[in-house]
């Protein structure tokens, strides 16, 4: 996921090199190189340029703000909806950091690894901060079927 304008050019940069690649795969094919292996290589540079021109549109449509709510469907998916509603919102880094009181630098160690070392009253104030609405539901799980409750 490209979570800042950084990520953003690099990843264009790196399609732009994918897309070179496969012009001059296509401008010159080897007859030394087994057709099988020329087609590997092809689909691998296909593959990976897919990859990131779906990350490049999913930052494009989360920049324009558009986008008013972002589904979790558990837990795990919460630290990306985060990254995604602060971009959607228009928000840098930089920003929500200032808004929360910290350095960017913080929001930028807290997104590189999903919100692994934010506490969860940590988790909270990013919330707050970007004034989300949250719906939750705990969902238990099923009773064995020889409950006697």
């Amino acid at each position: 996921m490209i979570r800042n304008e950084r990520e953003y050019r690099i990843t264009q940069a790196q399609a732009k090199r994918f897309r070179r690649a496969l012009a001059q795969l296509d401008a010159s094919p080897n007859g030394c190189i087994h057709p099988r292996l020329q087609k590997a290589q092809r689909d691998a540079l296909e593959s990976q340029l897919a990859d990131l021109e779906a990350e490049l549109k999913q930052y494009d449509q989360l920049r324009t703000g558009r986008r008013r709510v972002i589904k979790v469907n558990s837990f795990e998916e919460l630290p990306s909806a985060l990254i995604q509603a602060r971009i959607a919102l228009g928000l840098t880094q930089r920003e929500l950091a200032e808004r929360l009181g910290l350095k960017e630098q913080q929001i930028q160690r807290y997104e590189a690894t999903n919100y692994a070392s934010a506490s969860l009253a940590r988790v909270a104030e990013i919330i707050q901060a970007m004034q989300l609405d949250v719906k939750e539901e705990l969902r238990l799980p099923k009773p064995p079927p020889n409950n006697s409750r």
